[in-house]
């Protein structure tokens, strides 16, 4: 297998009205539409993230600036939240919600390591996005704030399945459970949900971020997860686990012996996935993508290289390492398979080439 680069560009340019982008996900829509979601603010950290849309119609080579999403409720909430589609072609936005305590806050505290409390949010559009649902929220079902990168996973059952990590919060004195991917489950459609671990850390330094959940195209899921270290020196690779009945119960946390940081991921044929993943400290800086056959024994990379260099790791050369994440200078890819056989990669960057939400268009061969 190989990739060949199609086209290299920007979703959304940050402009001089002082917001930035992040995030960055996509979706096809019914009709062959390429949608994508990324959030503005002000500045990495500040509590004021406000989701926006844009949507393409010739398979993500030139894009159209929709506008935000709920902006009557940009003051009361800072949401941040990832597009999935549904086997039945609707969309869904699966997120967080954070109360604005007051204008210019950080959500972020250096301290603890923490973020400000939240609630997991969803929303639903049977209109190809042109409109959404008010936000649902999920109770949290442990105690920590909730940490949310990744899109609502719809099955070919019809059960929703929602990942989160436990996060910290402001309190120093409130101890959570930092080493666990949480995943949320519904089969009545998110009126009721009930949760279970997927995949477990055990090293006492580690904890675990930017988790993801997709359905590979045997039906198995596949959960992944930043393996994280929390003292000085390298993270672990990457962590895996899979289901093989539909999220009830998972098997071995497993390393995918990639050195990556977040990453998102999306099914090929034949039980493969598409591994999109940053990296700053290993080889490199830019975002990578691998081809890999996961199994219950061993993550089966067939392919790994870079798909997107990036000409600064950090803004202001620290670490790169994820308690120095607001000096970051990229993040956040997620990848979107499309039905000419092409992949779609979205990540926000803010480099000297230009800043926001950036994209590479692959053909895989």
């Amino acid at each position: 297998m190989k990739y060949d680069i199609l086209k290299k560009g920007f979703v959304y340019k940050n402009s001089d009205n002082g917001l930035i982008a992040c995030t960055g996900r996509s979706a096809v829509t019914r009709n062959g539409d390429l949608l994508c979601n990324f959030m503005l603010q002000t500045k990495l950290a500040s509590n004021d993230f406000i989701p926006h849309q844009s949507i393409s119609t010739d398979g993500g080579l030139t894009w159209k600036f929709l506008g935000s999403i709920w902006p009557h409720l940009s003051k009361q909430y800072s949401i941040n939240n990832s597009i999935s589609r549904a086997p039945n072609g609707d969309l869904f936005l699966f997120g967080s919600r954070t109360p604005i305590n007051k204008p210019g806050e950080s959500f972020w505290c250096q301290e603890t390591l923490g973020i400000l409390p939240n609630e997991m949010i969803w929303s639903c559009s049977k209109d190809d996005g042109r409109s959404w649902s008010e936000p649902k929220t999920l109770e949290t079902p442990l105690l920590g704030a909730v940490e949310v990168p990744a899109p609502m996973c719809i099955t070919r059952s019809g059960r929703w399945v929602a990942p989160y990590s436990p996060h910290n919060t402001f309190d120093s004195n409130l101890k959570v459970d930092l080493r666990h991917v949480v995943v949320m489950i519904s089969d009545d459609e998110g009126s009721t949900w009930r949760h279970t671990s997927a995949i477990r850390v055990n090293e006492d330094d580690a904890y675990v971020a930017e988790s993801w959940v997709s359905e590979l195209s045997d039906g198995r899921l596949l959960a992944t997860t930043w393996h994280l270290h929390r003292g000085p020196g390298d993270d672990y690779p990457n962590a895996y686990s899979i289901s093989e009945d539909n999220g009830n119960t998972w098997g071995p946390t497993i390393s995918t012996t990639i050195m990556g940081q977040s990453a998102a991921h999306a099914p090929l044929p034949d039980g493969k996935v598409l591994f999109v993943y940053n990296q700053r400290r290993h080889g490199q800086p830019g975002v990578w993508l691998a081809v890999a056959k996961p199994t219950n024994e061993k993550f089966n990379v067939i392919m790994n290289d870079i798909v997107w260099d990036a000409t600064l790791a950090t803004q202001h050369s620290s670490s790169g390492k994820s308690t120095n994440w607001t000096d970051f200078a990229f993040g956040e890819p997620s990848v979107t398979v499309l039905a000419d056989n092409t992949a779609f990669v979205a990540f926000w960057c803010i480099q000297p080439t230009g800043s926001g939400i950036g994209f590479v268009k692959l053909k895989i061969s």
